[in-house]
């Protein structure tokens, strides 16, 4: 719980609803976090590849996260997950027999793998913006799902379909204005012409079309613009603040974390990026996923990228949204399923992060004055253990390790965690080169998220593409960004780019080491040649 005296200053609260927690932080004018809060959430597994949630308990934690009063502005940010509502918006259950509490599909949740393909299939004009790949995280083959599965119970009662982050808004200010972010980058909502009738009946969700899309969102607004009257009395009591305080429409949790890097002032950073625009730099959110965000004045289309995206992060300028579907979860998914695992524990210090353990073995075993990069050269390694999100698209990819032997050391579980983390900077390489070859001209890389904590993540992301990575002077970006969209929405910053330039700060520069070029250019040829032979493998075993 936020605990704050906050006289004789500007204050906004920003929350963010992460996969595992719900987090909120008191920020000032000038983007310094004064104090954060964190609350777990549930997350159930009712059966392979069905992950959920339960609103209701989602919202209980930010109100239990937020308390506390003068504060000018409030703004949420979360997972793109899916909410699903009665006509009371009363919570529906989202799978057979399940608890009417359990009422959101996570973003994570690949149960409409198949109804995505068949969409894709389609080849409807919409795709062109999500890279021509309909991904089974996005919002319509989810919706497909329920019709096609819960079509007599939880579809027939569903009256509202909410992205987790209009859910909060909407809690917060009974307004079911939603955020462009969400509907623009998840539901193929397109300004201005706003829906497409003809996808939604090409796909079978033809019923979706009534009352004005009322079900699915008929009014939007550019993030972190001023939402209804501000709080409820009802939600200004539950969260601890006072009615009428301003609240932004929402962000994804992702975009969040762009507001919160990508704008800073770099003069005096020798930063290739200073004095270019913002154009020039891609954010980095990097987690249980990762997202890649790059912004450009015109539409540019990158196959197997999502975007061309308008107003979706930053009002009147178009979004290019990469991403790796899991980078710290499959870090701890490699680590915590090696045989060595044990053995990592005991050796680490009490209260030490194991990860700080691996970085600091890791450099006992580089030879005198040799980069530990280097350890990584007959061990490789292909990340998509939960399928490619970009720039390949494809859901359907598996992880892939060459070089293993018999033995199963402390040592061969670090090399196993450096081959990781160095695999994952490779894929975003990929998507870097993706987004070169159709326009952008990336040349700084701004990261933030919980593996930017890890400065070994940091430095082989530098080392791998090349370019110079800029760290957060507040390591909580995310909750600055959405303690962004309350400023806004308390109209104390008139826009969007003047809340961001004045509350997004530098802290660090991570310059690549230029001895590695070499290095890493042939580990990128032998990670192209990972994915050139899985497709191989799996076409020799489909002829028949």
């Amino acid at each position: 719980m936020i605990r704050q005296s906050v006289e004789n200053d500007c204050y906004y609260v920003g929350v963010d609803v992460g996969t595992a927690s719900v987090r909120a932080a008191l920020v000032t004018r000038d983007g310094q976090l004064r104090c954060t809060a964190e609350e777990p959430i549930s997350i159930w597994e009712p059966q392979a590849d069905h992950y959920v949630q339960s609103s209701s308990e989602i919202w209980d934690r930010c109100c239990t996260v937020v308390k506390v009063h003068q504060v000018r502005g409030i703004g949420f940010d979360a997972t793109c997950s899916l909410v699903v509502l009665d006509q009371n918006f009363h919570p529906v259950p989202v799978n057979q027999n399940g608890e009417r509490q359990r009422n959101v599909v996570m973003w994570m949740d690949h149960r409409a793998a198949e109804q995505a393909a068949r969409i894709t299939s389609a080849g409807h004009r919409v795709l062109r913006r999500v890279g021509g790949v309909m991904s089974p995280e996005m919002q319509p083959p989810k919706l497909l799902w329920l019709k096609e599965n819960l079509r007599e119970s939880s579809w027939k009662e569903a009256a509202h379909f909410f992205d987790l982050p209009d859910f909060l808004s909407w809690k917060a200010t009974n307004s079911l204005t939603r955020s462009l972010c969400t509907l623009v980058c998840k539901w193929t909502y397109c300004p201005p012409d706003g829906w497409d009738d003809s996808f939604w009946t090409a796909i079978g969700l033809e019923d979706l079309l009534q009352n004005n899309y009322s079900k699915i969102g008929s009014l939007t607004c550019p993030p972190g613009t001023s939402l209804g009257q501000g709080l409820t009395q009802e939600a200004a009591a539950d969260l601890g603040l006072d009615p009428g305080t301003a609240v932004g429409a929402s962000l994804i949790d992702a975009h969040a974390g762009g507001l919160g890097v990508i704008g800073a002032d770099v003069r005096g950073f020798h930063l290739p990026c200073e004095d270019q625009p913002i154009t020039s730099r891609m954010a980095m959110i990097c987690g249980t996923s990762s997202c890649h965000m790059a912004i450009s004045q015109q539409p540019l289309f990158v196959p197997g990228v999502w975007g061309p995206y308008l107003s979706a992060m930053v009002p009147g300028m178009w979004l290019n949204e990469g991403g790796q579907s899991a980078t710290g979860r499959l870090i701890d998914h490699m680590v915590k399923g090696h045989a060595a695992y044990t053995q990592l524990q005991e050796q680490a210090h009490p209260g030490e992060n194991i990860y700080t353990f691996l970085n600091t073995h890791l450099c006992s075993m580089a030879k005198a004055d040799s980069a530990v990069d280097l350890l990584g050269s007959s061990l490789h390694l292909w990340p998509d253990f939960h399928g490619n999100r970009s720039p390949l698209a494809d859901p359907t990819l598996k992880g892939m390790v060459i070089g293993l032997s018999l033995s199963q050391t402390l040592d061969d579980l670090a090399l196993l965690y450096l081959a990781t983390v160095q695999a994952l900077a490779l894929g975003t390489r990929h998507i870097l080169e993706a987004m070169r070859e159709t326009g952008h001209d990336i040349t700084t890389l701004f990261l933030c998220g919980g593996l930017s904590k890890n400065p070994l993540f940091v430095q082989i992301h530098a080392n791998a593409t090349g370019l110079p990575v800029v760290l957060p002077d507040q390591t909580e970006a995310v909750l600055v960004g959405a303690a962004v969209l309350g400023a806004c929405a308390s109209q104390d910053y008139s826009t969007i780019q003047e809340a961001m330039e004045k509350m997004a700060k530098v802290g660090k520069v991570v310059q690549p080491d230029h001895e590695l070029q070499s290095f890493y250019e042939r580990k990128y040829q032998v990670f192209l040649r990972l994915f050139a032979h899985q497709r191989e493998y799996q076409a020799l075993m489909d002829h028949r």
